[in-house]
Parts: structure tokens; C-alpha cells; sequence
């Protein structure tokens, strides 16, 4: 058996774990990577992705960064099977599909800018709504706790992970030369007492446990700071008559800040007169796919349900489908708290709300969620002084709040919670630690060591682990095609060299007609601006 890393190796987007055995190829998860440029730019290379030779993909859940290159295996000639759970079925068909509309309009726009250049060949659409809609004619709904053969040879378990809608954990297995070979694939692990879905579930033990490590260094607070938090937030804004802007995943995210919001509008916390906005008909859509799979709701989401109190409902609560209605959110007076995709900020209508109000100093902006390195989300939590917006640089003056209590992501306890039964007994398996940045992989791996005995491998992008039963034979890294080394000599060597050629120009510049010498200042003083802020970020 081989297992190659094609994502959620060292970060914690783009997941995407190769697997061949019994003769067939198939993956577990195909998620979008995000981050900068250079991080985006995995997403259009198909090649180690093969898709015309992939049999078939285990979807854990639905958010993008572990399914949102689904179509793009379709639009290169996949045409195998996707199983997933029936309410991640029904979550990624609206979510792929709204994916699918951000890539054509993302591609519209790229289209226009390089026209107005003179450029060719702008950059096409990921996939397209085409793409989105067939690929939702290969899924294959499974249930919990119920095996499955996706292939002669290949048993599949899903376990509740506790994290979104639907999400699973995966238990596998493969018979290949007499040997029967097991492997858990967390996926994303949940929060016990988390909001709306039920507790994770531990699955029986295996020889290998792929497990996601996202806050593998640290904590979160408990759920009554998190509601203080959240209140203390509402407050200052709607004293100072300002907005609370709340970039929110529509999945999951969404659904439990309208679970706190109609919390603290019970306890008196929430201003009546403060509209509340769910700006994502993504979010609308999924809060609906919600209210039908109520049977996966955890005792305390059923209670209130059962007292006819639908946790999603709020007396001054507005969706706002169309853009129209979004963009009117942004002239309406007065306080208010507006919910927003993307979570991370770096697509969809968040970053029209940010641009309107992240510069008022009365505004709020509230992180609900992980925010990955590179991602305009990641920047403002770490203070960034301004946030580049549309192409304008807008300075960060609201009040900046993150609230890791609604995460969705298990912390570092109860992650090590959810391992400790597959590694108390005699024989353990080996642990392979994915889906988290260096620092928080270290921490945990030290911790894993020092009570648990067990050694995890960390890997890498790219890199191929081959599986011999219970024993890793080999290990192989592509570490020059995984991160290609950036020649800064040559970088420098070519500021150096045009920057000497404008020098010896200066004489000439200085003849020159004084309204054409103050455009030259322009365009200079723009670089020195631009070589300032390079500057801030070393």
C-alpha cells in the first residue's frame, strides 16, 4: 500500500491523501487549497491528482478545503464514485456549486483586467457550474458504523467526527498479499459539547491513525467566554453605532452563531432593535439542509427543538439572497451585526463588508474560525496595520476579535482525548499527523510522546509513504517540486540592475517638462511605498 500527501501536509488546506492498494488508486478527500498566491496556485495542477486514473474518493465532510477540487477531478476525466454521508451529499452539491460560481466570476474578472492591459490568456475558471453539477451525479450516500466495499478488497467504516453536518472519520481496510493492512483518517475531529452536532466518535483501533492536528498547541476557551465574547462585541458596536462584521463559514459556522445569537437573545444580551444579517445565500441554503437532518442534532439542540424553539430563528434575523440586498447592507444605518462568507476573508461578499467598515474605529470584527497563513483573515488577527482590499490598501482600525470557543476543530486535550483508546493498549498504531502548521504538529507530537510513548511522522507535501502491514518500508520526499526554491539573487540582481538604469536616467528625467517629472514622482513614490510595506512584513 502507498500513501502520498497532496495537501493538508504541514498546513491545514487542500486535503488530499493518494492511496493505492488491491490495484486500484483512490483518495481520501480533494479539498481547495488556500492561502497566497503561491498556495492557490496547487489548485490548477492536476497532474498529481491523475484523475482519469482515480477510481474513487472518500469525502470525510464538506467543507471546501477537504472536497473543493472535486470538479476538478471531473473536468480532467474522473468518473468513479464520491462516497460521503447523505447529509454531506446534500451540503456539497450547494456548496460545489456555489465554489463553481466564485471560480467564474474570479475568471470574469481576471478576463476584464487582462483586457484592459492588452494581455492574453487570462487565467480560465478552476472548473465551472457545469463541472459542480456533474459531479454530484458520482456521489454514493453511506450511513455511520455500516461497512462498505468501494472495491473487491477495500472495507470502509464512517464514524461521526463530531465536526460538521455529516463529517466522518474513516476506518479502512485492505487485504493485499495475505496481509489485512487498517488505517483511521480522522478528518476533521470535532468539539465535545460543541453546538447543534453530536459528540466525536473514536473509532476501534487500527495500525496506522492519519489524525488532524489544527490546534495541536493550544486550547480553546469554553463556550460561556466564547457567548461573553461574542456579547462584549455586540455591545461596543452598537454603543458606538457601528457595524459587527462576522466572517463566518457558511457551513456549520453560520448555523452556531445563530444558535448564540438566539442564546443571548433569551438572556437579554442581544439589542432588539439590531438587525442580525446572514449575507451568504450559501449559508441560507445550508441552514436549510440543516433543519431537515435535525436527527443528527446533539440532546441539547433536540430539547430545544422539542419545545417547538428552532435555534436558528431570531426576532430581528434577515437573509439577503441577492447582491442588491448585500450591497444595501452597507448604506443601512445604524448598528447592526452582519454574518458573512468566506471565513477566512480571501473570497465572496465578507471582503465588501471589511472593506465599508474595518476601518471605522466604533466597528467590530469578530474571527470565528482558523484562519490559514497567507489568507487575509490570518493577516488582520495578526495585527496587520492595513489589509490590501479590491486592490486598495484600507487601514485597520476596528475592534479585532477572535473567538476560538466556536470552533469547530477539537483543542489539544480533547484531541489527545479522542486518541488515547487507540493507543492505551499493548501493540499501538502509528500515528501520522496531517491537517496543521509546523508549530502546532511539534507541540502536539511532543505531548503524544510524552504521554502516550508513541513517536508520530510529521509529513510533508508531496511526500509518499509506502506500507508494508503494520510497518512504514519507505518514505519519499519530492521536496524541490513541493516547494520550489526561490532564486532571490536574481531577484535582487534585477532591483539592483533597474534600479542603476533609472539612476543613470535621472539626469535626463530632470530636463523633462515639469507636469511629466510629477508623474515619474507618482510611479516612484508608489514604489517606495510598496518597498516599505515589503519591508514590514521581514
Amino acid at each position: 500500500m502507498k500513501v502520498q500527501f497532496l495537501g493538508a501536509a504541514q498546513t491545514v488546506t487542500g486535503s488530499c491523501f493518494m492511496l493505492e492498494a488491491c490495484g486500484k488508486r483512490f483518495c481520501v478527500d480533494c479539498g481547495l487549497h488556500q492561502g497566497n498566491k503561491a498556495i492557490e496556485e496547487r489548485n490548477r495542477d492536476e497532474k498529481p491528482y491523475a484523475p482519469e486514473s482515480l477510481d474513487f474518493v472518500l469525502v470525510t465532510h464538506a467543507h471546501m478545503d477537504h472536497s473543493g477540487l472535486l470538479p476538478m477531478l471531473v473536468k480532467h476525466g474522473f468518473t468513479g464514485s464520491i462516497y460521503c454521508t447523505r447529509a454531506t451529499a446534500e451540503l456539497l452539491e450547494l456548496m460545489l456549486q456555489d465554489s463553481a460560481h466564485i471560480q467564474e466570476v474570479e475568471a470574469q474578472w481576471a478576463a476584464t483586467k487582462y483586457q484592459r492591459r492588452g494581455l492574453k490568456n487570462p487565467p480560465p475558471a478552476l472548473y465551472t457550474t457545469d463541472d459542480a453539477i456533474r459531479t454530484a451525479t458520482f456521489f454514493k450516500e453511506v450511513e455511520y458504523h455500516t461497512v462498505f466495499e468501494p472495491a473487491p478488497g477495500i472495507r470502509v467504516t464512517y464514524y461521526d467526527a463530531g465536526h460538521i453536518l455529516g463529517s466522518g472519520s474513516l476506518r479502512i481496510e485492505a487485504d493485499e498479499d495475505g496481509k489485512t493492512t487498517s488505517i483511521i483518517f480522522s478528518g476533521d475531529i470535532g468539539r465535545p459539547q460543541a453546538l447543534i452536532v453530536r459528540d466525536p466518535e473514536t473509532p476501534p483501533t487500527a495500525d496506522y491513525v492519519f489524525m488532524e492536528s489544527t490546534y495541536g498547541d493550544r486550547n480553546h476557551k469554553n463556550e460561556s467566554v466564547s457567548d461573553a465574547e461574542l456579547a462584549d462585541a455586540i455591545a461596543y458596536s452598537y454603543g458606538k453605532g457601528e457595524k459587527v462584521i462576522i466572517p463566518a463559514f457558511a457551513v456549520e459556522r453560520t448555523q452556531e452563531i445563530l444558535y448564540c445569537l438566539h442564546n443571548l437573545n433569551r438572556q437579554g444580551k442581544l439589542p432588539q432593535d439590531m438587525p442580525v444579517f446572514v449575507d451568504s445565500p450559501l449559508a441560507i441554503r445550508a441552514t436549510e439542509v440543516f433543519k431537515r437532518h435535525r436527527e443528527l442534532f446533539d440532546e441539547d439542540a433536540q430539547a430545544l427543538l422539542s419545545k417547538g424553539d428552532d435555534p436558528f430563528e431570531l426576532p430581528n434575523l434577515r437573509y439577503t439572497l441577492s447582491v442588491e440586498e448585500s450591497q444595501a447592507i452597507n448604506s443601512h444605518e445604524g448598528p447592526c451585526i452582519v454574518i458573512s462568507a468566506s471565513g477566512m476573508c480571501n473570497a465572496g461578499r465578507i471582503k465588501h463588508h471589511l472593506k465599508h467598515n474595518i476601518w471605522r474605529p466604533g466597528a467590530s470584527i469578530v474571527f470565528v474560525g482558523y484562519q490559514s497563513v497567507g489568507t487575509p483573515g490570518r493577516k488582520i488577527i495578526e495585527r496587520a496595520g492595513k489589509i490590501t482590499l479590491f486592490g486598495e490598501d484600507v487601514e485597520v482600525a476596528a475592534r479585532i476579535y477572535t473567538i476560538n470557543g466556536f470552533s469547530a476543530h477539537a483543542g489539544q486535550s480533547q484531541l489527545l482525548d479522542w486518541l488515547k483508546p487507540l493507543v492505551s493498549g499493548p501493540s499501538k498504531p502509528q500515528v501520522v499527523l496531517v491537517h496543521g502548521e509546523e508549530k502546532a504538529q511539534s507541540m502536539l507530537a511532543g505531548l503524544l510522546g510524552s504521554q502516550f510513548g508513541v513517536r508520530p511522522i510529521v509529513p510533508g507535501y508531496l511526500e509518499e509513504m509506502v506500507l508494508e502491514g503494520a510497518r512504514v518500508a519507505e518514505t519519499l520526499t519530492h521536496e524541490a517540486q513541493a516547494h520550489p526554491r526561490i532564486n532571490w539573487n536574481f531577484l535582487t540582481g534585477e532591483l539592483e540592475r533597474k534600479w542603476g538604469i533609472f539612476r543613470d536616467r535621472l539626469a535626463d528625467i530632470e530636463q523633462r517638462p515639469w507636469v511629466e517629472q510629477t508623474e515619474l514622482q507618482d510611479a516612484l513614490e508608489k514604489m517606495d511605498y510598496a518597498m516599505t510595506r515589503l519591508l514590514s512584513r521581514m
